[in-house]
This record gives C-alpha cells, structure tokens and sequence, in this order.
C-alpha cells in the first residue's frame, strides 16, 4: 500500500513525543530531526525535505505549541498541515478547453502504465462526469500499442481512434476532426512513451501539442520509481508545460516519495491516482485525505464515496430495514457480500478507518475462492430455502452440497455466519443508536 512505510515510522516518532507530555525545543528538534531521515528514505527529493522540516520546525517550536495542552497533537496537525500543503493543498480538477471537444494529452515515459491509466482516466469522466470520451492511439513505436489500447478502450466501453503507424501528428488532427463529427467531447491522446527522456520523443510530443492545443497535458509518473520519476518530472515539464500529473501504481509502492516531491519541483498538482490492476481502480487525487491516511488518521470521505459506488443507496436503505424487522434473507446476505468486494481490497479499506491499524492486518483480504463458494451454496437453493432457511433439514443441504459442488459442513458454517448477523441486527433494533449503525451498515456492505 502507499506510503506504508513512511506512515509506519512517522507513527512511531510522534508516539515517543506522546511519552514525553510536555514537549521542549530540544524534543521538537529530535523529532524534526527524525522526520527528515525517514522522508529521505521514502525517496522525497531532498531540497523538498530540506523546506519542509524547516517549515515545520519554525511552527512547532512556537511557545503557544509548547505550552499547549496537548503539544503533540499541535506538532502532529502542523505536520497533517503541511504535508497538505506540500501535495497541493486542493484536490485539482482535469482542464476542459471553451471549444469542444476538448484535448487531454497524456505523456510519459515507457512502462509507467500510460495505456492503460488513459483508458482508466476515460472510463472515470464517463461514469462520473457524464463525458463522451473518445480514446485515440498515437504511440505508433511500440510494438502491441495500439493493440491494446483498442482491447483496453473494449473492455470500458469507449471508442478507440487508430490510423495505423503513420505520423502521430497526422493522427491526433484527424481524432479531433472525428470527435466534431462523432459527438464525442473530450478527446484522450495516447502519445509514445521511451525509456528515457530524449530530444526526439520531446520534438514529437511539441508537435502534436502545437496541433491540437491540448486543454490538458497530463504526465503519467509510476510512482514506485522514486526520484526518477521526479526527473522525468522535471523534463516533461520544461519542454512541454505539464499541467497535472498522474501517479499510477500507488496500491504496490511502500515508499511514496514521488507523490510528495513531484508537486513541489513541477508546481503542477498531482490530480489522479491508479491505485490497482483492475480498469476502475483511479481515484482523484485529495491531498488532505492522503496526510491523514499517511499520518494514520484514516480517510472517511474516501471510504463513504467507495461504499456509495458500490451500492446503491435505495438498495442500501431497504437492506438496513430488513435487518432491523429480520426479514433480512440469504440472497440479501449474498448482495451484501458482493458490495463489499466491490469496495477494494481489506487493507486498503481498513486504512481509510480512524483508529485501525492496517499494519496490524496486513495481508487481510477477501477470500474470492470463499466467495465464490458462498454464492454457489446460496444459487443452489431454491427460492423459499433462501426466504426461509429453516427449510434447510439434512436431505436439503445434501442436495445444495451436491449441486454446489462443497460440503455440508461449509453449508452450516454459511447458515451459523448468517445466523449471528441477524442474532446482531435484533440486539441493535432495540436502540435508537443501534438503528442508526444498521443504516450505515447496510451502505457499507454488511
């Protein structure tokens, strides 16, 4: 997960300050002191350290943090403030040009997830803000490129613009000029990737920008790559005029450095994240909701918008209400367990909880194996046994082993799981605060 070992041992300096009670100049020193090795070991640029301890330091050594009544938690929101401020203080917004469509320039070097983080960007406007996007390959170097964009754009349900191998000026023109004609409104540009930055590449990627005049150039930057990514950075944004940047590969980096230095070297923001394999896995980029995540404190917001995407909240409603009046069946039982693998993964949502420490269960995950199982037992009975599963005698749960292709002893397991959660849902009707968490489970996939 990102930012797991920065957020690992920031913990553990603020937690020796919290022993203290009292702090002294010379604690907040130490502190700082400590603060600036383990951002330089999670690779953050060290001119960008250098600013911000000084930043901080000159803050938390005031004599009303000092002699607050909880000095720590003065220190710990300076630094919350601050590295804020650092990631861009705001969540920022794609550009849209006045004229339609408008034209998103995506560049980057090779192997930083570009193809794929376009057709994730496309898919997101689409859902989330009601855009036709349209998807067009202008890498014609690398071999397969243009390939799987169109598998990429299939898979999202978004057209794919390709005329071959030949100019990629010649072809981010006419994707335009289709875009008028078609209706579409914004218009993704797919553009060639290197190894590194070189002359060529940059000549190519100014001319495809004078072209078209993209409202939009957003650089792609695999953010497990560290302070090269802060280079590649640097580069792209002196030849091209970067306007945001696009950090992918955040579910797999422990480090999290270039999150915190591209910002601060480019001044561009950083405004989406990809934080996963699967073609939905983007996320707009908050920087307020990462310190808090970084510094341990969850990500709320973040957690209710993922529930809210997974289930519907009439549905979600309906849920609550059985449970509370125990109507609440297998098949509801089964729907809810699907939302809940909808949300993500376990650790990352366990992260975005106050209080919890994901370290502490690292690894914990939904069993899809498990998962698949349950639906099986669940589809193998028949409607009144899913209404009622008192029906369920001997003869019954041989029959739903049989066609499920599992055990009774899984079958009774299920049945005990499912018996304890209405056992809950009766114990919490009987208090007006009990209600009110019902409700909220049933938004969040209980």
């Amino acid at each position: 997960m990102a930012f797991e070992s920065l957020s690992e041992k920031l913990g553990g300096i603020f937690k020796k300050l919290r022993g203290k009670g009292r702090l002294s100049e010379a604690d907040v020193k130490a502190a700082m002191r400590e603060v600036r090795m383990v951002l330089l070991e999670a690779d953050v640029s060290y001119k960008v350290v250098k600013d911000f301890v000084k930043t901080v330091s000159e803050k938390a050594a005031g004599t009303e943090i000092l002699e607050s009544l909880d000095p720590t938690q003065m220190v710990i929101k300076i630094v919350n403030d601050e590295l804020t401020s650092l990631m861009g203080g705001q969540a920022a917004k794609l550009n849209y040009g006045p004229k339609v469509p408008s034209v998103v320039m995506v560049v980057g070097l090779q192997g930083a997830g570009k193809t794929t983080n376009t057709a994730k960007l496309a898919a997101f406007v689409k859902k989330h803000q009601n855009k036709r996007p349209l998807l067009v390959a202008c890498d014609v170097y690398r071999p397969a490129a243009i390939k799987q964009l169109e598998t990429v754009g299939a898979q999202v349900g978004i057209p794919v613009f390709q005329k071959g191998q030949i100019d990629p000026v010649d072809i981010a023109k006419a994707a335009v000029e289709h875009a008028r004609m078609h209706g579409n409104d914004v218009v993704f540009l797919d553009t060639a990737g290197r190894l590194h930055v070189d002359e060529a590449l940059m000549e190519e990627l100014k001319n495809i920008k004078a072209a078209v005049s993209p409202a939009e150039i957003l650089l792609t930057v695999d953010a497990m790559t560290g302070q090269d990514a802060v280079n590649a950075a640097s580069a792209f944004d002196e030849a091209l005029g970067i306007t945001g940047v696009m950090l992918t590969k955040m579910d797999g980096d422990a480090r999290g450095g270039a999150a915190l230095s591209v910002r601060a070297v480019t001044g561009q923001p950083v405004k989406f994240v990809g934080m996963g394999e699967k073609l939905d896995a983007i996320e707009v980029f908050h920087p307020d909701r990462m310190a808090s995540r970084i510094l341990g404190m969850g990500d709320v917001l973040t957690l209710i918008e993922k529930a809210e995407q997974a289930v519907d909240q009439k549905k979600a409603e309906e849920m609550a209400e059985k449970l509370m009046k125990n109507r609440f069946t297998l098949q509801d039982y089964l729907e809810q367990m699907r939302s809940l693998k909808n949300m993500g993964s376990m650790e990352d949502l366990i992260g975005m909880v106050p209080g919890l420490d994901a370290k502490q269960l690292k690894g914990a995950k939904i069993d899809e194996k498990a998962m698949a199982r349950t639906e099986a037992i669940i589809l193998s009975m028949t409607q009144k046994e899913r209404d009622n599963p008192s029906l369920l005698n001997a003869s019954r749960k041989k029959r739903i082993a049989a066609g499920s292709g599992t055990s009774v002893v899984e079958i009774n397991r299920l049945l005990k799981g499912f018996d304890a959660m209405n056992q809950m849902a009766k114990q919490m009707a009987g208090t007006k605060k009990g209600r009110r968490m019902a409700k909220k489970a049933g938004m969040f996939g209980f």
